[in-house]
């Protein structure tokens, strides 16, 4: 029974940290996606995921890394010693809300439908219901129409040898 508290407690700090933080990172023009709070032994970590609609350069990184210190260090959620660690998600995350749809626009999707077929292209539009994928089979360009409300998952794939923009 004292884990499912301590559970509590770390989703409830993690949910405070965000309402915290989440204006100011806002007014830098970013979202923030997620709050992860972490234990290793006495000390803590506090992970804040934030993304933009183009990709964080370091300098803006460096800047809202800044203003989420500055909160937390006069904040008093945290009354021990802690890590901050801000990130923007990785090409694992999956696209859920439109923006994610918005900054992969021309990269290659992967979607899992919900009867588990999977379509793989390249995301050349979407709209509030659809997306259209275009996919290279050989040479010869299949166009998939996925409708957002069929989908389980879908992702980013890793592209090696991408040429600049499409």
């Amino acid at each position: 029974m004292p884990q499912l508290n301590r559970k509590k407690r770390f989703v409830a700090l993690k949910d405070s940290i965000a309402d915290l933080i989440r204006p100011a990172v806002e007014d830098a023009g970013f979202f923030l996606e997620d709050v992860f709070t972490s234990n290793p032994g006495n000390h803590r970590i506090v992970t804040c995921m934030v993304d933009g609609l183009k990709p964080l350069s370091l300098d803006e990184v460096t800047v809202v890394s800044r203003e989420i210190s500055a909160l937390l260090d006069d904040s008093p959620l945290l009354t021990e010693a802690f890590t901050l660690e801000v990130t923007s998600p990785g090409i694992e995350r999956p696209l859920t809300l439109p923006r994610h749809w918005t900054k992969n626009l021309t990269r290659i999707v992967k979607v899992t439908l919900r009867d588990d077929t999977e379509v793989s292209g390249r995301l050349t539009e979407f709209d509030e219901n659809r997306a259209i994928l275009i996919e290279n089979i050989k040479g010869r360009m299949k166009t998939h129409e996925v409708i957002f409300a069929d989908i389980k998952k879908a992702q980013v794939e890793i592209e090696f040898n991408r040429k600049d923009e499409i």
